[in-house]
């Protein structure tokens, strides 16, 4: 059996995917979007829903005097469905965008079942010969870090090259009733993210002491971690680093870190804890929470030993462990066209992790891109890509600038050119930022015609 004739195939229904979809879709375009859920899913998935969050429900800072937040707000300014369900799901987390993630994928799913320019189909994409991708004028690979083995193989083969990986880990989510209030306070860092309930701070807070932590520490160093399998490197993208694997590198690396307390006093003492370990809320009625930064590789039932010597945390009771799966990527720069087109397979494209962007909002950010390119090419024009002084221009440079080990990567400033004139270091981020607005704001009223919305 072959797949009719489609104008555009999409493999994989998560977040690059879905949103590369509904691009399409909104511009009249038909799509065949397939995925493998409900009938298969990945060991990191645990919903039925397309768009699911696998790792943590924030999509980080919100702040336009930071990479993501700039990319949100150019997100938003070129209709992201993404950006539009996060924005109607999301939970208090100060400066940063946190959402609802079952609310959230729900409102996704729903979104794409009820397109009637999105032919959704449960199948397992093994190879990019498979008969149901036959006919597809376009083929977008969106199957995500976590696709399946056969995928990979079959796109390493076609890329010419060996394919890249990393290990990611996640962080584990505990129920909110199960903390000590006594000890745990809601709080947020300087008292400037204010936003809770009762205006005293979005996230929950466990203060050590120094021996507190400590002991903490040397428990967290010496626990029992999974171990790989002799075939496996385990390369870590160093913003999701395990917190045991943090620890690793000497007793002060997390105080600097994720258990930072500076901008914190506790309330028992009047003091500055020597180390905070903060709660973040999953959902809208905050019954369970994400331990921020935690993210670990360390047996179940030894994260339940050492997180509960975190005070506050002593009769903690865990609604999802911690886990490390792996997230697979191409060589962007080697294997992907200015379009994101394979070289070699110029019909096929490829969205999201898997193209060597990193994050949530990145992944939404590619499969929006690839949707609005793919639109403006059935109407026989070509898009020209945002200025590389833009958080979106900057992060499609980044997939096509040689390096010698290629990485995914996040939004920040990094990536863009240098301002090309001194700044105080408090001031950069602010004219990065400006300057990054006015690059966009231009070329999105140059565009307008082309997008088409």
């Amino acid at each position: 059996m072959t797949q009719p004739s489609t104008t555009v195939t999409i493999v994989g229904g998560g977040l690059a995917g879905c949103e590369c979809a509904l691009v399409l879709a909104r511009t009249g375009v038909d799509v065949t979007l397939f995925e493998q859920k409900p009938g298969l899913r990945s060991p990191a998935h645990v919903s039925d829903y397309l768009a699911e969050l696998v790792c943590s429900n924030s999509l980080r800072s919100d702040e336009r005097t930071s990479g993501v937040g700039l990319l949100k707000a150019e997100m938003r300014a070129l209709g992201s469905e993404f950006m539009k369900t996060a924005d109607n799901c999301r939970v208090p987390a100060g400066k940063a965008l946190a959402v609802d993630r079952e609310a959230f994928a729900a409102a996704m799913n729903a979104r794409v079942k009820n397109d009637s320019h999105i032919r959704l189909q449960e199948r397992c994409i093994a190879s990019l010969d498979d008969p149901m991708l036959a006919g597809a004028e376009c083929v977008v690979i969106a199957a995500g870090p976590l696709a399946s083995g056969e995928l990979c193989v079959s796109l390493a083969e076609a890329a010419g090259a060996e394919h890249c990986y990393f290990y990611d880990a996640v962080a584990p989510i505990v129920w909110t009733h199960s903390l000590n209030s006594s000890i745990v306070f809601r709080a947020s860092r300087y008292g400037v993210e204010n936003g809770g309930p009762n205006g005293e701070g979005d996230y929950l807070n466990c203060p050590m002491t120094r021996e507190e932590y400590e002991r903490f520490y040397e428990a967290l160093r010496t626990a029992l971690r999974v171990e790989r399998h002799n075939f496996e490197q385990m390369l870590y993208f160093e913003g999701c680093m395990p917190v045991e694997t943090l620890a690793d590198r000497g007793p002060r690396t997390l105080t600097f870190g994720p258990l930072k307390p500076v901008g914190f006093v506790d309330p028992r003492s009047g003091r500055r804890p020597w180390a905070v370990l903060q709660l973040r809320a999953e959902n809208v009625n905050a019954e369970t929470c994400n331990l921020v930064g935690c993210q670990t590789r360390l047996a179940q039932s030894e994260q339940e030993r050492v997180f509960r010597l975190v005070p506050g945390m002593a009769h903690a009771e865990f609604a999802r462990f911690g886990s490390t799966h792996r997230n697979t990527y191409v060589n962007a720069p080697e294997v992907l066209a200015p379009d994101c087109s394979m070289k070699k397979r110029p019909h096929v494209f490829l969205a999201g992790q898997i193209a060597g962007v990193e994050g949530y909002v990145e992944s939404a950010a590619s499969g929006l891109w690839l949707g609005l390119v793919l639109a403006a090419r059935q109407r026989g024009l070509a898009l020209t890509p945002p200025p590389p002084e833009s958080a979106f221009g900057a992060l499609l440079r980044h997939l096509q600038r040689p390096v010698k080990y290629f990485q995914p990567s996040n939004a920040h400033f990094g990536l863009m050119p240098e301002l090309g004139k001194k700044a105080h270091k408090k001031d950069r981020k602010a004219l990065y930022a400006a300057r990054a607005e006015a690059a966009f704001t231009q070329w999105l009223a140059s565009s307008r015609t082309t997008l088409r919305f």
